[in-house]
């Protein structure tokens, strides 16, 4: 057995050692009445929660031998599993995007470390094996650890693994002693893994995702794959379930598929199973699996030994679906589809990544009622349970790697350096790299709701990639297979199916689209949600319709990366990269998201909503033309509201039924009452609401949304009664009426006093601003620097001349002006007085089509 080294954490060929093969994250239960219910697993035992700890800045300076059976941790400090070391007062969390922390600190290249920061957790946790895994195989399972970890039982040497984000398995059996068991994890933030894994994240280390030991039955499936082969006309299925069982014996193997009532579909039983075999079974017109209706069958895999008892029983969720590349374009179940998608990350503003089923399960649903249809898991896999979620209420996946290597090629600004990019084609990275795809499609490859494998993130192309995409393909012919960073080297378009860019304007979107290309267009990250932002949105929505290879996007992100602190005073808010003294950082880069960090929606939402409704609803003053876009599923669900505002006040409501099948329109005329219209501004809004409850949602819930706006009668304005009074000074004119008073300077060219009832109303003089505060976004694309000259020409113009025109009933005085920036460029400021104290006023400029364009003009 190899010894433990330091040498691992910078050695390439080293991201595994003594670690179980990856397999299906199926549960297994010993009765049929247990694996109908899905409960608890009998043969699994937790080993969360809290864990002695001791922290070390570094290697050099850690408790090396901790993990013996004599050394005496008493005195050590404690800390919760799973969960952040650096949440929970140990070390600081470290904000960057791109570049690596430890950039401008140590002068390393990959695969080097820093080795003075390179911080270590040292666990240790004390168990007893359970009484019924006693006499048992016992095998432990970490769920995700941050970035590299060693582990130790009684003293003996386990294993070692890399990849934070898909599970590791080691077998303990040799090691276990009676009674009280000693086990200890040594935990390092910097590893190879670390250059792979460049995310726009807080770089965290530690335990963050489930511990637990597990026993198997004498006889086991180690691992499922199901296929639901859906013939051309997608109307009937060969359901086929490959097993791997830990025996070598010819065994009875039983196949039960059962609807989601519980009803028997098809039952099949092999008496000589293989160890490697497949159960198939045909199903004649199965209901089809789509975020619009996740229709989940229910399959058993009763397995017995020799003597013909029951041993294990998987239960597995079966959703029959196919997805294809059909001329040129993306199909779910033979129909176009769209995503209307967002990027999540696995976040909590107190936990980190070390997020709850409570807080996944409030994602899921703020999905389903915001109209979102999909996820991009940016960037690596999540926990299963997120994906056992997206089966049952009906999210479209693109399940992401755990790969991002931005800081190796993207340096400052834009500039790109291929050769120093990893993977790249460079062999000594393949092995690790695959590593991490394997893991990934091993675990989740039984989740229906998985429509596409994604090779990472920001990683440029090569080589390794495409051997990576081969990998998938050839594992899953049913999916396909994305990654973006070919955009960068078209040498290696064949690693992505789809043409797949990020923040690409909408009128370059056009321009690949009206040239006939070879592959659909999504876009895996768009409309950048940072601060005050997607407001542009539609554009992009729009694309949906004109062009049928335009087959939607995911918006960049969906939560922001917030932490929760305090304050000196000891008052909380949500902090980003720098509150924590940490250098270098990217300061506030990772607050971009749809909903704020402590999960609540931002305003950004609504437009969202909207803009990803399936169903649209266009009214106008008789009726309400009703597009249904969704691919599958009529109008049954929902029922029409209409509602008559006037002045903003509804003074109508009312309700019908509407029949609109997938994918065609309707147009429905409403029961208002014409007397209720007379003189006015009205509104008809209508919404579809939810007939009766929904797993994500109460009956009544507003799905979709239409407004019109019309006025009813003419609304004439015509200029006010009376007179005013013009006073023509040398420095300055008047204007005056019965209960006001304006005063113009002619020398600056501005208004002065504004004066009602005897009192003044400005305190300063209104000046021509062309410029408004800049938004994050506006900062990251330097708007500032480009349309700086706008800045500069709030401070710098002068009044060229005037004009005073005195109407009798009215006055209008006028002011020119020239600019700093442009000598042709000029600004002319109207006033027009009424006798009533009105006052309008009215800018022109005069833009030269060298200037660049106005950033704002108030």
């Amino acid at each position: 057995m190899k010894q433990p080294s330091l040498d691992w954490l910078t050695d390439t060929d080293v991201f595994a050692v003594n670690r179980l093969p990856a397999y299906s994250d199926h549960l297994y239960y010993e009765t049929i009445e247990e694996a109908r219910e899905k409960g608890e697993m009998n043969l699994r035992h937790s080993l969360n929660g809290t864990w002695k700890f001791s922290y070390s800045v570094n290697a050099m300076s850690r408790i090396e031998n901790f993990y013996e059976i004599d050394y005496d941790a008493a005195g050590w400090e404690t800390i919760q599993v799973p969960g952040h070391i650096q949440l929970q007062g140990f070390g600081q969390p470290h904000y960057v995007n791109k570049m690596y922390p430890w950039d401008g600190h140590d002068d390393i290249r990959p695969p080097e470390i820093p080795l003075n920061d390179n911080p270590v957790g040292s666990y240790i946790k004390e168990f007893t094996v359970p009484e019924n895994m006693e006499n048992k195989p016992v095998n432990i399972s970490f769920q995700g650890v941050e970035t590299a970890f060693y582990v130790w039982l009684n003293g003996k040497f386990v294993g070692y693994s890399e990849d934070s984000f898909t599970p590791s398995d080691f077998e303990l059996t040799p090691y276990l002693v009676e009674g009280e068991n000693k086990l200890a994890v040594e935990v390092y933030q910097r590893s190879t893994g670390s250059w792979l894994e460049d995310q726009d994240f807080w770089r965290f280390s530690g335990i963050f995702r489930d511990v637990y030991l597990y026993s198997k039955p004498a006889i086991h499936a180690e691992d499922i794959h199901v296929h639901t082969n859906l013939d051309d006309l997608y109307e009937n299925a060969d359901l086929e379930v490959q097993l791997k069982l830990n025996t070598d014996e010819s065994v009875k193997v039983s196949l039960i598929l059962e609807d989601r009532d519980g009803k028997l579909v098809g039952e099949v039983t092999e008496e000589q199973f293989n160890s490697e075999d497949s159960l198939k079974l045909t199903v004649t017109k199965p209901e089809l699996w789509s975020a619009e209706s996740p229709y989940l069958y229910q399959a058993f895999i009763k397995i017995y030994n020799k003597e013909g008892k029951l041993i294990e029983v998987v239960p597995q969720n079966v959703g029959f679906r196919r997805f294809e590349m059909k001329n040129k374009m993306m199909h779910l179940n033979g129909k176009r589809i769209v995503f209307k998608g967002v990027n999540r990350h696995d976040f909590n503003c107190r936990r980190g990544r070390a997020v709850t089923k409570e807080d996944m399960l409030w994602d899921i649903k703020t999905l389903k009622q915001n109209n979102i249809n999909a996820v991009r898991t940016a960037h690596y896999p999540n926990q299963s349970y997120w994906y056992d979620l997206c089966d049952q209420y009906g999210i479209y996946v693109m399940d992401e790697m755990n790969l991002e290597t931005h800081g190796t090629w993207q340096k400052m600004g834009e500039a790109v350096d291929a050769a120093t990019a990893i993977p790249g084609s460079l062999p000594e990275w393949e092995n690790i790299v695959m590593d991490r795809a394997n893991s990934m499609f091993e675990r989740d490859k039984n989740h229906p709701s998985i429509l596409i494998w994604s090779c990472g993130n920001e990683s440029h192309a090569g080589e390794v990639l495409l051997n990576v995409s081969r990998y998938f393909k050839e594992a899953d012919p049913s999916r396909l297979v994305h990654y973006e960073g070919v955009f960068y080297d078209r040498n290696y378009n064949d690693t992505s199916d789809m043409e797949s860019q990020m923040y690409t304007k909408p009128a370059d979107i056009e321009a690949y689209l009206k040239n006939d290309p070879e592959k659909p267009f999504i876009a895996c990250e768009y409309m950048h949600a940072m601060g005050n932002s997607v407001g542009g949105m539609k554009k992009y929505t729009d694309l949906e319709r004109k062009y049928l290879m335009y087959q939607g996007g995911f918006i960049w992100d969906y939560i922001d990366q917030g932490l929760m602190k305090k304050d000196r005073y000891g008052n909380e808010f949500l902090a980003y990269g720098g509150d924590f003294g940490d250098r270098p950082n990217d300061t506030n880069f990772c607050i971009n998201g749809i909903i704020y960090a402590d999960r609540k929606l931002s305003p950004k939402m609504q437009d969202i909503r909207f803009l990803y409704q399936d169903i649209k609803l266009y009214p106008d003053r008789n009726g309400v033309k009703i597009m249904n876009d969704r691919l599958f599923e009529g109008t049954d669900d929902v029922v029409l509201e209409y509602r008559l505002l006037s002045e903003g006040e509804p003074v109508y409501i009312g309700q019908t039924e509407i029949h609109v099948q997938a994918g065609s329109e309707a147009y429905v005329s409403l029961a208002i009452p014409s007397e209720l219209i007379t003189k006015g501004e009205y509104a008809i809004q209508t919404a579809l609401l939810l007939k009766d409850d929904a797993i994500w949602a109460n009956k009544g819930y507003e799905v979709s949304f239409g407004e019109y706006i019309f006025q009813e009668g003419k609304q004439s304005w015509a200029i006010p009664a009376g007179s005013v009074n013009v006073v023509k000074g040398d420095f300055n004119v008047g204007v005056h009426g019965k209960k006001f008073s304006t005063l113009f300077s002619l020398e600056s060219g501005t208004l002065i006093s504004l004066n009602y009832a005897g009192k003044e109303m400005m305190e300063k003089a209104p000046v021509p601003q062309f410029w408004r505060a800049l938004t994050d976004n506006d900062r990251g694309n330097q708007s500032g620097f480009e349309k700086s000259a706008w800045y500069a020409a709030s401070l710098g113009y002068q009044c060229t001349g005037f004009t005073i025109q005195d109407e009798k009933t009215h006055a209008i005085v006028t002011f020119d002006y020239c600019l700093a920036i442009h000598p042709e460029v000029k600004l002319q400021i109207t006033y027009t007085v009424y006798a009533n104290g009105t006052l309008k006023c009215i800018h022109t400029i005069k833009e030269l089509p060298d200037c660049r364009k106005c950033q704002s003009l108030a």
